[in-house]
Order: C-alpha cells, then sequence, then structure tokens
C-alpha cells in the first residue's frame, strides 16, 4: 500500500502545480519552460510507475489489500455503460471536434468516469485509494479550471459533424479493444470470457 500511496503523492503533488497559475508560471521564469516540462514529465511517470507498480503488488498480495465490501453483480453492468462515455471523451481529447469543444476538458471528464466505474465494481481498499484519489483529482481540477479561468487547454478548431462521428468511432473502438483484449492483457483481469 506504502509503493501506491507514495506514487499517487508524487503524481497528483506534480499535476496540481499548474492548478496554481502563479507557482506554475513562477517555476518556468525561475528555470525556464523547457526544464519546466522535463521535471513535471519525469516526476508525472515516476508517480504513474510507483502507481502501477504499488497497485500491482497488492493485488498479488491479497492478504496486504482487505476487501472492504462485495460489490453486487449489477455494478459490472453499469460500469461497462460508464466506460462508453470514458472513451469517447478520450478521444475527444485526442481529436479536434465540436464534442472536444463542448466538454471543455473532456481527459478530465474520462478519467471521472473510469474512476467512478472502476469504484463501483471493486471492494477492496487498493482500489478505493487509486481509483477515488483519481475521481477526487478529476472533480477538484475541473472545479479548479472554472475558478482560475483557464481556457481549455486542447489546440485546434471545432471541426465538423464528420470528426464529431470519428471521434464517437475511435472512441467506441477502443473501448471494444479495452473490452475484449487489453483489460486481460494489460491488466490481467478479462473483461469477457471467450
Amino acid at each position: 500500500m506504502l509503493l501506491l500511496i507514495l506514487g499517487l503523492l508524487v503524481f497528483f503533488a506534480i499535476h496540481l502545480v499548474p492548478t496554481s497559475p502563479s507557482l506554475r508560471q513562477g517555476l518556468i521564469e525561475r528555470f525556464g519552460e523547457g526544464p519546466y516540462k522535463i521535471v513535471f514529465a519525469v516526476f508525472a511517470a515516476l508517480g504513474t510507475a510507483l502507481i502501477v507498480y504499488g497497485y500491482h503488488k497488492l493485488q498479488i498480495n491479497p492478504g496486504k489489500n482487505p476487501i472492504l465490501w462485495d460489490p453486487p453483480s449489477w455494478t459490472r453492468h453499469v460500469a461497462f455503460l460508464l466506460m462508453v462515455p470514458a472513451f469517447i471523451l478520450l478521444a475527444a481529447f485526442l481529436i479536434p471536434s465540436r464534442i472536444r469543444t463542448k466538454a471543455k476538458h473532456p481527459m478530465l471528464g474520462a478519467i471521472k468516469f473510469w474512476a467512478l466505474a472502476h469504484l463501483l465494481t471493486n471492494g477492496d481498499l487498493g482500489a478505493l485509494v487509486l481509483f477515488g484519489s483519481f475521481l477526487a483529482y478529476a472533480v477538484y481540477d475541473r472545479i479548479s479550471v472554472k475558478h482560475r479561468a483557464a481556457a481549455s487547454p486542447l489546440p485546434g478548431t471545432a471541426a465538423g459533424p464528420l470528426n464529431d462521428v470519428l471521434v464517437v468511432v475511435v472512441g467506441l473502438a477502443l473501448y471494444g479493444l479495452m473490452l475484449y483484449w487489453g483489460h486481460g492483457a494489460l491488466i490481467g483481469v478479462p473483461l469477457v470470457s471467450a
């Protein structure tokens, strides 16, 4: 649990810097934009690695990861539904579209849907810490964006309806890939039995 918590602290500490424009600007003025971005990327990667390794260790050592509740089977179906908009918003983050413009910060929306879906279907302490942290961060960051009047960080103009269709198709394709192959291959938990 310690590695997971350490990873979350490192990951969120560096991601909280942009929520304070004066702190971010002060660091850029003092060290330069290039070094700031390099340090940001290194800490984000280090945090991610610690999160993945720490959570993996909890899954293979169930004695160190107590079960807090046994989620009912219907939560699995709700999670499958919540992951559809998560993947569409992820695609909207990558592809200029009217969906991306309307969502304003589609990655934060994708994180909220992803975290909520996984909180519903996992009853262990490690999952509560991991997914609860990401949900809390995404909610905080979205509120922070409104208060600091930050513009959408996504460049590019809103494209026409064809790009909206592309966003939905790519999102659904990513969803299908993760559902039928990726979750089992990458996470070790197959979602659909063959």
